[in-house]
């Protein structure tokens, strides 16, 4: 058995349904399915049901995810017009703000220039502006970033006319840097029209060419492997009106492990999208006497071992080149050989 030392991966973008959703998803099975992926410190996003939009709401999130996470987790405020003028109060308990500015699963959606003008004059300078821009919405937000002098963060970056886009920005010395998703770096819309609904997501899968173009530029301008870890329960998505999004926590590394087995990508670049460069970039707190360690056995992705409540993968059935073995978390292993350790609580929720 061939294994490999990693430091422990961060993930900046995971939706873990609490508030209201947690027949899907908490931060216990969410966090679980994090260590199962090598993750120990993740942030969690803010369409939940109430949103994550006061100050209220804020504080009873971070008081469950303290009692329950496995792992380390801070939580993104989400931008509302209705709630536009509480933007200074959450933020004290916000990891981030996030601004949809194209449809999603939630009721967060922002149409309007006056709350985005709010957000940009209003929220902390030293705490990230992330967007789920899709297409011309990409341009909104370079524009933004540049009227304010500001960075932004683009989430699950899919087409090739978004990354282009991004690419021009960065060369023009605008303060912009995005993520990309392992299903839209494997998956394209011939996969989604196989998978179904288990293929539904937002952004949309893509064509060849847009997987081709995130390739491309997985040096260049790509600066975050990120899951949009987003679980759905199998009876939902088999329903008439299917909820988009999918899980990828526990599926993440093994597929990016994959990549640098096929020569598509380093070892030392993986690390930097996956642990360093999220770190830096949303200004991360250091985790002592943290690593992963990986088993280098080519192994097939299977639903039923999945820590997620959700219990599925659109990945299932596909190789992989290797898997989580053990995880250590400040000096205590917290998973080994598909069992998870930690108990609920020990994980930090950041400030």
């Amino acid at each position: 058995m061939t294994t490999l030392l990693l430091p422990g991966l961060i993930d900046v973008h995971t939706h873990l349904r609490v508030p209201g959703g947690e027949h899907k998803e908490d931060f216990t099975t969410g966090t679980a399915a994090a260590l199962a992926g090598g993750v120990t410190m993740l942030l969690a996003m803010p369409n939940t049901t109430p949103p994550i939009t006061t100050p209220e709401v804020m504080s009873h999130a971070r008081v469950l995810a303290a009692r329950d996470s496995l792992c380390d987790v801070g939580i993104f405020a989400g931008a509302s017009p209705e709630h536009v003028d509480q933007l200074t109060a959450v933020s004290t308990g916000a990891a981030a703000l996030k601004i949809y500015l194209n449809d999603t699963f939630g009721p967060l959606r922002v149409e309007d220039v006056p709350t985005m003008r709010a957000c940009f004059r209003d929220w902390p300078r030293e705490k990230m502006i992330a967007m789920h821009a899709e297409k011309q919405s990409v341009a909104v937000g370079i524009g933004l970033a540049a009227i304010y002098g500001r960075a932004v963060h683009f989430c699950h970056i899919s087409r090739r006319e978004e990354i282009e886009l991004i690419a021009e920005a960065k060369m023009r010395g605008l303060p912009v840097t995005c993520e990309v998703t392992p299903h839209h770096l494997f998956l394209d819309e011939t996969h989604a029209r196989c998978l179904g609904p288990l293929g539904d997501m937002r952004p949309l899968l893509g064509t060849a060419d847009d997987v081709a173009a995130l390739w491309e530029h997985i040096y260049d301008t790509v600066d975050c492997i990120a899951t949009d870890h987003a679980p759905h329960t199998l009876q939902e998505k088999g329903s008439a009106a299917p909820p988009p999004g999918v899980p990828g926590l526990e599926t993440s590394l093994p597929m990016m492990l994959t990549a640098v087995s096929q020569d598509r990508i380093t070892l030392e670049r993986v690390i930097e999208l996956m642990s360093d460069n999220p770190r830096r970039i949303f200004n991360l707190p250091d985790q002592s006497d943290t690593h992963v360690e990986i088993d280098l056995t080519p192994y097939t992705i299977r639903s039923e071992d999945m820590k997620t409540k959700c219990a599925w993968t659109p990945f299932a059935g596909m190789e992989a080149a290797g898997s989580v073995r053990r995880v250590i978390l400040r000096g205590k292993t917290v998973y080994e050989n598909g069992r998870v350790l930690a108990e609920p609580g020990s994980g930090r929720v950041l400030a």
